[in-house]
């Protein structure tokens, strides 16, 4: 198995159930939840130096699935150009998450997420298994939706394990 492989691999073996569609409704409105019990600022709070706000986290989610939801869209047209990787730690350091309002991080999440059931849901079955070329890896679409569902549950057990035990 290649990194690649086990990196994936760990983001799929998060998702609770075979049904991930449902899986997205639900780890999205998991987020939303504790995003809307959040003060400002509590959503400032970093459990540790050099960590992400709550506010960084959050926008780092939608940044994410935005890159992903074009990866699918392209797989699933049968596009064959090789899409680009992107640094997760330099798109949150120019992200200004910080000086934005939680509500408007919280909408653009939930706007976000609303595109990706509306791509996942309507996609064809068949077109779903194309398989396409990002960051100088094979990957499907659909196991990109996966990746979706399995980053974002990911950061959920981390702001329940690391975040909000110290907020």
């Amino acid at each position: 198995m290649t990194d690649f492989q086990k990196y994936v691999q760990r983001y799929l073996d998060l998702i609770p159930s075979e049904n991930w569609l449902e899986e997205l409704k639900k780890s999205g409105e998991k987020t939303v939840g504790i995003y809307s019990e959040l003060s400002e600022e509590q959503s400032l709070f970093a459990y540790a130096e050099g960590k992400w706000t709550l506010k960084e986290l959050l926008l780092h989610l939608s940044d994410t699935e935005r890159i992903f939801q074009y990866r699918i869209l392209a797989f699933t047209r049968g596009d064959q150009n090789e899409l680009p990787g992107f640094d997760e730690e330099l798109y949150a350091k120019q992200s200004f998450a910080n000086e934005r309002t939680l509500s408007s991080l919280l909408e653009e999440y939930q706007l976000i997420r609303k595109s990706s059931q509306i791509l996942l849901e309507t996609a064809n079955s068949e077109a779903l298994k194309n398989v396409g070329s990002a960051n100088g890896n094979q990957i499907s679409a659909e196991t990109i939706g996966k990746l979706i569902v399995g980053h974002n549950i990911h950061h959920l057990n981390i702001i329940e394990e690391r975040y909000l035990p110290k907020l």
